[in-house]
């Protein structure tokens, strides 16, 4: 797993941890956290391409790769950190934290593969012009 760290994630958005979400050890099971990465994930695409039609156009994950860190107990207060590191011709990579508020320990690490998809023609399509002007501001990347 490589981690850019000399960028800032400007998307932080806090999570809630369900009673379903902590195992009989008392910490949330590792399954979880990847459902923590979906609600970060769509709402750093509703805050940064809200014009986007999800009737015409998925995202799909192909490839996604976890580092747990640390175990997060039932009463943490936590939130999710995503970011956009590179944008290809249809595809473009994510990496996300899942992090303690209170301490700032990164609770753990994601990173994903994702490939923009035309549900009408059901095959991938092209980066749209204006999805990577606003996620290049938005995350500081070179165009």
């Amino acid at each position: 797993m490589t981690i850019i760290n000399n960028k800032v994630f400007r998307h932080v958005l806090p999570l809630q941890i369900r009673f379903n979400d902590v195992d009989k050890f008392g910490h949330v099971n590792n399954t979880v956290y990847f459902q923590f990465y979906d609600t970060a994930k769509t709402d750093y695409f509703a805050t940064v391409c809200p014009d986007v039609d999800w009737e015409d156009v998925a995202i799909v994950v192909v490839k996604i790769e976890a580092e747990f860190l640390g175990q997060i107990k039932n009463g943490t207060t936590i939130a999710g950190r995503t970011r956009v590191t590179r944008i290809g011709r249809t595809s473009f990579e994510l990496e996300q934290e899942v992090f303690d508020t209170q301490t700032q320990e990164v609770k753990s690490r994601c990173l994903s593969v994702m490939v923009l998809y035309d549900l009408a023609r059901q095959q991938s399509m092209p980066f749209p012009d204006a999805w990577r002007q606003a996620i290049s501001r938005y995350d500081g990347l070179s165009q």
